[in-house]
Formats: structure tokens, sequence, C-alpha cells
């Protein structure tokens, strides 16, 4: 039985308005100034969403509501939104490409059936490029790519294309080629219609001319149709039958071969055009809608059961037990807390009661909202395979499941990279302490990238982020969003500890007060493990030295001394941590005592073990005018960097390096001097390395 046949014994609700099998939920993603916020806008005007077309240059984008992406003319929050296309619904979300807001790209990619991924013409795949497509990678997301910009100078649209193939290890197959580049740029060539198609100027692209293919553009197509017909034939069984047997496949024939092959994600279309200049942007949605998957498509749904852990599976459609995951948390100033979430199977009512595995606890769905940005639109009723938003979940955050109580599942959740910048932060006056420390509550339960925590030794509330125009907008959020006026200190690197040998040590916690006492005895083996590992505790005690009661207690305990460091306040990473025998009291034995004393071994294990410190290591992308390369190359090698690779590009030289995150702070400025204004970066996390020996005791002495 196929899967349709399958689906089709699961009757769709009648309440909805269109078929399961004629939804697409994408996402748009791209490297940061690619142009997706502008194609957004187009989709939205030529689907008749919106009459007016809004521009990021000029602050009135739909999708850019903040205030502080309308200022910055950059996308920082994820914005989901509908349309419709053809008698089909499209669910969009339009992502963020600075990679500071990396985790916006993570959780939109983990709920969305496909991606379009959107290349400049001329920057073609540039460093977060890779990152996003890395991204949907890692979910398995088919992937449309765009090509836009193919007005600007220097736009060259084979190279994106050889990119493409080379730098991300994809298949790219053209659907349009661009008739003239530049400001020469007619309109695009269907490659499977075999038609030129021209973009009315008049009303702003939506009228689409259909003519001839201009005779000096007759082989170009015929070599984009071979190409087209011998990746299908790669791929897919029956084309690579008709193409063996030398037999000519119908433009049916490849239009399904091509949507079997994208959705199993081997094959990329390829479409162009220019977003800003109204062209290309409907072949595109033809192609979103012709080749992308549906919610059909991606029938099975994987999970596993909230107790056992065994495994456990969902199917699309209305009437399967509800399923669905929680994605993203927003603090709306109207409504309140709003949970952005994405229904797998069956329907979510306004009124009914959910049951969250993580938390064990019942919950009821207040309002349903379809978002459309930061506006929004009241359901009574919210289907499978829509992305919606409810008020009134009180205790689900980013990555929990929604589902029934009475036959359970656990989707998988999110992942997200751990913050490494952090700055001290206290309220300017008494009156706003309780006022900031709500406000904080807030952000950490909208972003996960986002930490909070209280140092210890000096009191201060201390914030983590990705990166400093993270930070920048959070405090900016937090002074407009919640009126609180702070104070905050300088940005400081989230170092990391690490161990540099194995050790064996033993933590003893003896108290006696008079009455009963305190008493717990751990010993413990630890040892380095691969980077990016975790931290491992494995119980190896025999004959009950230490109560199973208490082995739980004796591993807080070292979590917890992991998480406060040994030398110098930072977390201790990347171990594996065996208990291996202790001793017990039958009468002064608690569990606190042998989490002290599980700290206590931790501790005493690590100094001898010896432990270094890790600093984050940025790899760092600067695009500016040949002129001003030299001086660039100096000043990143005085900041204790590697030039890895340099590149020219028709009217830009791009350096590519890897520098360290503590000497490159207020970095925008030195290139802006340096580069006369003409210059831009990229920095993002590549992995971390061990601090050199004298910067080290620096910081210690710094920590002390």
């Amino acid at each position: 039985m196929t899967e349709k046949e399958q689906y089709d014994q699961f009757q769709e609700s009648p309440n909805r308005k269109i078929p399961l099998e004629r939804v697409r939920n994408i996402g748009i993603m791209a490297h940061i100034d690619a142009g997706k916020t502008t194609l957004t806008e187009r989709v939205l005007y030529y689907s008749g969403i919106k009459h007016k077309i809004g521009e990021t240059h000029e602050g009135t984008a739909t999708m850019d509501w903040m205030d502080q992406e309308q200022e910055r003319g950059i996308t920082i929050t994820s914005a989901a939104t509908t349309c419709f296309w053809r008698d089909h619904r499209v669910n969009i979300i339009d992502t963020p490409g600075h990679v500071d807001f990396t985790a916006e790209v993570e959780r939109s990619l983990r709920v969305l059936d496909s991606a379009v991924a959107v290349f400049c013409a001329v920057g073609g795949v540039q460093p977060q490029s890779e990152t996003v497509w890395r991204q949907a990678r890692k979910y398995g997301v088919p992937v449309i790519a765009y090509v836009n910009k193919m007005d600007r100078v220097g736009a060259d649209f084979y190279n994106v294309v050889n990119e493409i193939r080379d730098k991300l290890g994809a298949t790219p197959v053209p659907l349009q080629i661009p008739c003239g580049s530049e400001d020469r740029m007619r309109g695009v060539v269907d490659v499977l219609k075999r038609k030129l198609l021209i973009f009315d100027v008049g009303d702003h692209g939506a009228s689409v001319q259909e003519e001839p293919v201009p005779e000096d553009m007759q082989d170009e197509l015929t070599k984009a149709r071979e190409l087209l017909i011998e990746c299908l034939a790669e791929y897919d069984e029956y084309c690579t039958e008709r193409y063996l047997m030398d037999e000519e496949l119908t433009d049916q024939e490849i239009h399904d071969a091509l949507r079997r092959t994208v959705v199993a994600g081997n094959i990329v279309p390829v479409s162009c055009g220019s977003a800003f200049k109204n062209k290309g942007v409907q072949p595109l949605l033809d192609a979103i809608v012709d080749y992308l998957p549906s919610p059909v498509d991606v029938w099975e749904i994987n999970g596993k059961h909230p107790k056992t852990g065994e495994p456990m599976k969902r199917h699309a459609g209305d009437y399967q037990p509800f399923a669905a995951l929680a994605f993203k948390v927003m603090t709306d100033p109207y409504v309140g807390k709003l949970v952005f979430f994405r229904v797998y199977s069956g329907t979510a009512k306004q009124g009914s009661t959910v049951y969250n595995p993580r938390t064990g606890r019942k919950e009821r769905l207040g309002r349903l909202l379809q978002m459309h940005a930061n506006s929004r639109e009241q359901r009574e009723e919210i289907f499978s395979g829509d992305i919606a938003a409810a008020v009134g979940l009180k205790q689900v955050t980013t990555g929990d499941t929604l589902c029934v109580q009475n036959d359970p599942i656990l989707l998988e959740s999110v992942t997200f990279p751990e913050p490494v910048i952090s700055l001290a932060v206290e309220p300017k006056s008494n009156a706003d302490r309780d006022k900031l420390t709500d406000a904080l509550g807030h952000l950490v339960q909208e972003d996960p990238t986002f930490r909070v925590r209280t140092d210890e030794e000096t009191g201060q509330t201390v914030v983590s982020a990705m990166g400093e125009l993270h930070l920048e907008v959070f405090l900016d959020r937090i002074r407009r969003e919640f009126s609180v006026e702070a104070n905050v200190g300088q940005p400081q690197v989230a170092y990391r500890e690490r161990l540099m040998g194995a050790a064996e040590a033993e933590g003893k916690f003896v108290r006696q007060t008079g009455g009963r006492g305190q008493y717990g005895h751990a010993i413990i083996k630890i040892e380095p493990t691969e980077t990016g590992s975790g931290v491992e505790v494995e119980d190896k005690v025999v004959g009950g030295r230490i109560p199973k009661d208490y082995i739980p207690a004796v591993e807080q305990g070292i979590r917890e001394a992991a998480e406060s460091g040994i030398i110098a306040g930072f977390p201790l990473v990347d171990f594996r941590c065996e208990i291996l025998d202790g001793s017990y009291h039958s009468v002064d034995s608690s569990e606190t005592a042998f989490k002290v004393a599980g700290s206590m071994a931790l501790k005493a294990a690590a100094k001898k073990a010896r432990v270094v410190l890790l600093e984050p290591i940025m790899s760092l992308e600067v695009n500016a005018p040949e002129e001003h390369i030299g001086d660039l190359i100096a000043d990143i090698s005085g900041r204790r960097g590697q030039i890895l690779e340099m590149d020219s590009r028709p009217d830009t030289a791009v350096v590519k390096a890897q520098v360290p995150l503590a000497e490159i702070f207020g970095y925008a400025t030195a290139v802006r001097s340096l580069s006369r204004g003409r210059g831009t970066f990229v920095a993002e996390l590549s992995h971390f390395e061990k601090v050199p020996q004298s910067m080290q005791e620096e910081i210690l002495k710094k920590q002390a």
C-alpha cells in the first residue's frame, strides 16, 4: 500500500479549506543581505496577501516588523506568514541571515518540510549560506535555490551554480537561466517550457509574458535541458531506463521525476531573478508548489515514548492522535505569551487540553492565532500540517512536544549552540530591579541561546549571547519594550575549561554537629573525551559501597562542579567520569552529603589532571575593495588571526581567516576605518582552542 493510499484511509476534516497534499511549509534562508525579506515581500504581493510592496531599506517590510529590524535593515527574528498560490497554501517562515541569530534558523528548519535558499548572484555561496545549508541537511529538508540580485554589477549565475555544487556538495539543476544580467537583464528562460518569461515593469512585475527564446540562447537552453535530464537519469530509476534506451522524456515525465528527486533530497532546482526589480519571483512560486514536499510526502513523524524511550511514529492526517512541536516562544504586548507550534498529526482546537511530556502537565489551548508577521487572525481549529500560535500555554518552552495524554509521544527537540560572549548588567535604580528580572525572564523564554546567570562571587547578573549584535539587540529591547534602564559592563569572552589528562581522586564530606551528622564519600576517575562529546558520568560502583539511591546525588554534584568550573569559573567540558567506589554511613549519609562529595571529588581529580582554558575561535570573512585588503590583513594578523585564503571578485576582495573572539570586540569600527566605510565582515564560531599560556595566566589573575 502506498503512502497516499494509507493517507486516504484517514479522511481530512470537512472544515479544512485546502487539502493537506496542497500545503507547503517552507523557510526562506540565506546569508545576510542576500535578499530573503525582499523576496518574501514580493511573494506576498504577487499572491495577493499585500497590495503594496514593502522595502527593507525603507523599513516598511512586513516581515521585519521589530523596531530593531527596521532601523538596521536586517532580519532578527523569524516571522511566520501564509499565502496562497495556484490553490496551494504556502506557510512561510522568513529567517535571519546574521550568524548571531542562527538559533532562529535552527528552530524554524526543525518544523519545516522544505526551504528556499537565497544566494546573491555576486557574492555566491557565503559563510552563513554554508551554515544554513548544514542546518537544512541536518533535518533532511529538501531545498530549492534562488539566485537573487541578477541585476547587480558582477552578477554571475553559473558561478553561483558551480559554487553550490563545489562548496555545498549538492546537485544543482537550473530550472531557469537568465536572459542577460546586470542592467541588461530582460527576464528568465524557463528550461522546461522552453519560453522566455518577461516581467512587466508597469505593474511591478505582476504580469508575465511568454515569448520565444532568442536565437543566441538556444545552445545555452539545450545544454541546460541536457544537464537536467542527465541528473534525473542519475537519481531516478524510471528516467535511467528511458535514458539508457535513448528514449525522449515528455515534459510531464520530467516534471514528475523532478518532484520525486527533489522530495528525496537528491537534486536542488535553481531559479533566478531579481526580487528587488520584480523579476523571476512567480516561476519560483511555481517551483515551490510543483516540486517541494507537502506534509503527506513527509509521511512518518518519528518520536519516542516519554517514559520507556521506545521508538514511536505518527502519521500526517487530521484524524490521527494529536502531536505538535513548540518551536518558538514570543512575548506579545497585547496577548502575552505566544507559543508557535507545528501540528504534525491530528488537529488543535481552541479550548482543548494538551499534554506536555517534558513537564508531565496538562495545559489548555487558549486562543489559536494564524500569524502574519506581527498581525494575527483568530482561528477555531488548526489542522495537521499547519503552523500557528497559541495563547495560554504557561509552562511550554522551545522544543516541547504537545500531544494527547492517553497516547503520548516525545518528538525530536531542537538543539542550540552555546553562547560565546557575556557581559554584566544591572538596573540603574532599585525601582528597575524587579522589572529587569522580569524582562530577562521573558527574553530567556524567547531565545534559548540567550542565557542569564548570577555570578556567585560578585552577585552581578551576567547575560550571555551569540555575539555583540545579539547582545546589543537584547539590551535595546530591554530598554524599549520593558522600559528598563540598565548599566552594562564590557563584553567578556565565554571561555571553556578542559582536562589535559586522566586522574583519580576522592571526595569525603564528613560533618558532626552534635545531632545527626553528614557523611558522603566518593572515589572517581576522570579523563578527557572528544571535542563536543559533553560530560559523561558512569556508575561503576560494585557491592553496594554507595547505595544506588545516592548515585544520582554524586552525579549531580559532579555536573554542578563542572558547570561552575575548576580554575576560573568557566564550564569544564568534554570529559568522562567513572564513579568507582566510596562509602556511606547508615545514619549520617544523605543526598546532600553525597552531592558535596561528588563535587569535591571532581575538583580534586581535575586539579591532578591539570586544566587549561579554551577560547572561542571565530571564522572571519572580510569583504572590501582591493586597495584596502593589505591594511585589513595586517590588522587581522595583529589580532592573533590566521589568514586561510583570499579571493578576488568583480568589485571586491574577500579575506577568510580565523581569529580569537577576544581580539575582535568592536571589530566593526576597525573595518570601517581601514576600508573608509566600504568594508563589511561576518564572524561565526568555528571551534574552541587552547589559550596561550601567557594569556591564560592573565585571565586567571583577572578572575582571582
